[in-house]
């Protein structure tokens, strides 16, 4: 069921190196999606952290001449936080592995599955990928060139073969539960590759869950016997309980807990919508509302990755595009759940057409020629016709499909497609109805023309910058201004997205002034 608060998770992200556009993509998805919510009016809670335990994070902090702790409160406040601050991530909560709020609560919850009998002591061997901090089933490795070497199919690296005596959750006994629960929900799993991805590997048949390491010490002590640390995936899933209260303020937890939606990239798909539902069942705890797993951006058909020296840096772009471009881009360009390339080439050409010349221009025409021939003061509209019906309609068609496909769908590309179709069709109005020439005429008909196509498109700006509020606020704050629209309308954040195609908001006699560019003319490529 549902909780009362809009509840939208990040993949916490470890803490191995500094972050990557991937990294980005996922956590600006989940900016623009608690955004919209909020704009509905609905009470959100959008979480992000990292995850700092593992084997992974005590070898690079070796290799650092550093603690894991030092590393992990280096990586963090000098890389990870002050880039989701630089990309206006407003995320309402940062949480981390390593404290004390999160490993307490922890230890309770194995605690928990080892008194009612879900965990039990026995030995493994196999191969494992410390990249990903998981053992391998045959299907998951590929052989190097050669064919000597077995290689995790996505770091490609060579896995080790470990053997151990550890502690092991029963999800082998889930299997039937969870394809029933699957079966009643089919739109728990997202996009619809993904979902039979989970069906056919659960089908097969699930085995116990090793849930603790006992070769090194870098993690969650197990409370019954420390010479083993928790799993950090074990560790890791819970963040999203003990983030918002689990164990320690029960109704806060109960306000916000389970999660609306999980934001995962799909190499950790199994995770989320495997073992972390099948922990919560056997903890008598409800599962959460949806898991989307966002596909891959690839560079030269390899995934964006630090292994794989693929990695960019986003303040590679934004020193170049923008804040406000970059959050629009790759939401833009890639429709959510599938893999996309990123270049520098479609970001540019799609900047130019589509930030700058149809949005930024249509900003900067319509606010001169308010200027122009009417001094600033919004003029009212008294001569509509079906020209200008025509984009009533189209702004309410806009906004509808907008709140739909983001909102509800996560279909981000579409939602802003919807958007810009109306951008193109307001700048088609303003060339057919010709403005400039229209202001030649001086009698009342003709001022009361200019008056109503100007207003039509100044009307058109004010649902733009509210719908596109949620995706790149900035722009539609620095738009909000330009047409002196707090004065009589309140702040951008207090309009609501499900009104934004009621025709008539933007009252006449507001001051309408003429800003700064939205999207400047970018300089050359850095080289």
């Amino acid at each position: 069921m549902p909780s009362p608060t809009y509840y939208v998770s990040t993949p916490i992200y470890y803490v191995n190196d500094a972050p990557h556009l991937g990294h980005a993509y996922t956590t600006v998805a989940g900016d623009v999606l608690t955004r919209w919510h909020r704009q509905r009016g609905e009470k959100v809670w959008y979480l992000t952290g990292t995850d700092e335990h593992g084997q992974k994070i005590m070898r690079t902090a070796e290799a650092n001449g550093v603690t894991p702790q030092e590393w992990c409160d280096k990586l963090v406040g000098e890389a990870w936080q002050p880039l989701w601050e630089h990309l206006n991530i407003a995320n309402d909560d940062f949480i981390r592995t390593t404290q004390k709020r999160h490993t307490d609560r922890v230890q309770e919850f194995v605690q928990d599955l080892y008194d009612k009998g879900e965990i039990y002591k026995g030995g493994y061997e196999g191969p494992y990928c410390v990249g990903c901090e998981e053992y391998k089933l045959p299907g998951d490795l590929i052989k190097s060139e050669d064919g000597s070497t077995e290689l995790c199919a996505i770091h490609k690296k060579p896995v080790e073969l470990l053997k151990e005596e550890n502690y092991f959750f029963k999800l082998s006994e889930y299997g039937p539960r969870l394809l029933e629960f699957y079966e009643a929900n089919p739109g728990f799993i997202q996009p619809e590759s993904a979902r039979n991805e989970v069906l056919n590997f659960v089908r097969k048949g699930l085995q116990d869950l090793s849930i603790s390491r006992s070769t090194f010490d870098w993690g969650v002590p197990v409370p019954w016997d420390t010479e083993h640390v928790i799993y950090v995936w074990v560790d890791a899933l819970l963040n999203y309980a003990t983030a918002v209260g689990y164990g320690a303020d029960q109704a806060r937890f109960e306000e916000i807990f389970p999660a609306d939606v999980h934001l995962v990239g799909k190499d950790i798909l199994r995770f989320h919508a495997i073992i972390w539902p099948a922990m919560l069942m056997a903890n008598g705890l409800p599962v959460p509302g949806r898991v989307a797993a966002n596909g891959w951006l690839m560079v030269g058909g390899e995934k964006m990755s630090k292994s794989n020296l693929t990695g960019i840096k986003p303040q590679d772009l934004t020193s170049h595009f923008g804040v406000d471009a970059y959050r629009w881009y790759f939401l833009r360009a890639i429709a959510f759940g599938q893999d996309g390339s990123f270049s520098w080439e479609d970001f540019t050409a799609r900047y130019t057409s589509e930030l700058a010349n149809d949005y930024g221009n249509l900003a900067s025409r319509v606010a001169a020629m308010v200027g122009k021939y009417f001094g600033g003061e919004l003029p009212a509209a008294i001569a509509d016709g079906d020209a200008e019906k025509a984009v009533h309609d189209g702004l309410a068609r806009a906004a509808a499909e907008a709140d739909r496909r983001i909102g509800d769908e996560l279909d981000f590309q579409g939602g802003i497609l919807a958007v810009f179709d109306f951008v193109k069709q307001v700048n088609g109005y303003l060339t057919e109805q010709e403005p400039w020439k229209v202001a030649k005429d001086d009698s009342v008909e003709g001022r009361a023309r200019l008056a109503t196509i100007l207003y039509t498109a100044a009307e058109s700006l004010r649902g733009i910058a509210v719908l596109l509020n949620s995706v790149m606020p900035d722009t539609s704050q620095k738009l909000w201004d330009s047409l002196g629209a707090e004065a009589p309308l309140g702040s951008l954040a207090e309009q609501r997205v499900q009104d934004a195609g009621t025709w008539g908001a933007l009252p006449a006699g507001a001051k309408v002034t003429k800003g700064a560019v939205l999207f400047p003319r970018l300089e050359e490529k850095p080289a």
